[in-house]
């Protein structure tokens, strides 16, 4: 009897650099290439519309990879645990292959189908393959997991690295199997006004290949740049449409200052990775217990607000509105919308993460909780929390200073002229009128006073800390 082996497709949704995939090929004559729609995760606590249609583009794209190698894409609806096996025993399977996750959900998720599996005498066998080294062993001196980034950083760098893999030239899935097909859905433009990137490994790699190609040599000076200056490759990094070991390689050969930068920026993926394997309740709680204690408040109308893009601050509204239209925003931008959440309308940071969770393309547990704990001043990195209270008309002057990306987002400022963009309510009633421009009628008013939030915030932090 032939050889079978099963490759469950999580949010590895590519053929090249896929160790499991490789492996499945290189060992066994006939691969199935698995991907199980589970209800729990597309209607779960994190659902979103936006990302089920960038799942159905990347699963569209992975089908096609895998037929032009002579097999295809078997889609299942329903639990793994009880699919997976079945599936097995239908298909002669004498293993299961998968890229192994960090997240509270995926791991119990493994471990039940592990025990499944191992019921029926089928081996269940992880691989690496969602980041950059084994996350799982730096360690302190200690021997504890890290906290802060910099040390880990240094240890991850000493690991040793895998070297990137070739897709696979030929796969054969068993005679008579029957395939299927994901469920229909909207695309992804009928859920987004601009959606942000085209999914899929061909249209990821594609803009891998354009990123490396030149931009990312500004990186280090640009990356801030709110007009500019980022790859753009986050989704494809969620969803496996590129591998991260792989563009870190090629980042690392392309040289230079810019693509030091932005690898030393790819560990932080995995640096939150380690964190939530490490400490898996920061998926609900704040990692320090001192702020558990924290009273947030409870104000529907402001977190309207600011889920809207309507709080009055250009640069903050401007980074909710582009995540609304485009799931996606600029990391600069998700820094000031998440410390005025937490720091100027005093609202819960779990609230932030959910609604990040609902419309962002890139929306990734590991990554999502540790920036909204970093913002929020409740997570692992030890930096006091009146650092991180940005002051949204500084960073615009700053970071959009010829207000490129406010003008952009934010269309009832564009003739707000370049000296008054950033404190739109300081203009006069003639200079309202001039630039077409009322506060209070075509634009909000400011919702709170930052430098009075700010003081709030820090007696509300300090109350807590003593």
């Amino acid at each position: 009897m032939a050889s079978t082996a099963i490759v469950w497709l999580r949010r590895d949704l590519r053929v090249h650099d896929h160790p499991a995939l490789h492996a499945a090929a290189a060992e066994f004559e006939h691969v199935v290439p698995l991907f199980v729609a589970d209800a729990r995760l597309t209607g779960g606590r994190f659902a979103s519309a936006p990302r089920a249609a960038f799942l159905r583009g990347c699963l569209a794209d992975l089908d096609a990879a895998l037929a032009e190698r002579g097999a295809g894409l078997v889609v299942r609806d329903g639990r793994p645990e009880e699919l997976i096996p079945a599936l097995a025993a239908q298909v002669g399977a004498a293993a299961v292959l998968w890229t192994s996750d960090v997240s509270p959900f995926a791991r119990a998720r493994d471990r039940a189908v592990t025990a499944a599996l191992s019921a029926a005498g089928i081996a269940a066998r992880p691989c690496p393959g969602n980041y950059l080294a084994d996350i799982s062993r730096p360690r302190t001196k200690t021997g504890k997991p890290f906290t802060v980034f910099t040390p880990f950083w240094k240890a991850e760098r000493e690991l040793e690295r895998r070297s990137p893999l070739p897709a696979p030239g030929r796969l054969r899935l068993p005679a008579g199997l029957e395939r299927g097909a994901p469920a229909p859905g909207p695309e992804l433009a009928d859920v987004l006004p601009e959606p942000f990137t085209v999914p899929g490994e061909t249209a990821g790699r594609a803009a891998m290949a354009a990123w490396l190609d030149g931009p990312v040599d500004a990186y280090a000076a640009r990356h801030d740049d709110l007009s500019g200056g980022t790859s753009g490759l986050s989704p494809h990094l969620r969803w496996g449409t590129i591998s991260p070991r792989e563009l870190e390689q090629r980042t690392l050969d392309r040289g230079g200052e810019g693509a030091a930068a932005f690898a030393r920026q790819l560990a932080w993926r995995d640096f939150y990775a380690h964190v939530l394997l490490s400490f898996p309740d920061n998926a609900r709680l704040e990692f320090q217990p001192r702020f558990r204690a924290l009273a947030w408040h409870e104000d529907a109308a402001a977190l309207r607000a600011w889920q809207e893009g309507r709080t009055g601050y250009p640069l903050v509204d401007a980074g909710m509105r582009q995540l609304a239209a485009t799931g996606w925003m600029h990391n600069r931008a998700r820094m000031v919308v998440g410390s005025f959440l937490t720091k100027d309308l005093h609202l819960d940071w779990r609230a932030g993460e959910a609604w990040f969770a609902r419309l962002l393309l890139d929306g990734e547990p590991a990554q999502n909780n540790g920036n909204w704990q970093w913002i929020a001043s409740t997570g692992v990195d030890p930096a006091p929390y009146f650092r991180r209270i940005f002051n949204p008309v500084l960073q615009q002057r700053k970071f959009d200073p010829q207000g490129a990306y406010v003008r952009r987002w934010v269309p009832e400022l564009a003739n707000v002229p370049l000296e008054r963009l950033a404190e739109p309510w300081s203009m006069s009633a003639e200079e309202q009128a001039a630039a077409g421009c009322v506060i209070g009628r075509d634009y909000p008013a400011p919702i709170v006073d930052h430098a009075e939030e700010r003081r709030v915030a820090i007696d509300r932090y300090r109350a807590v800390s003593a």
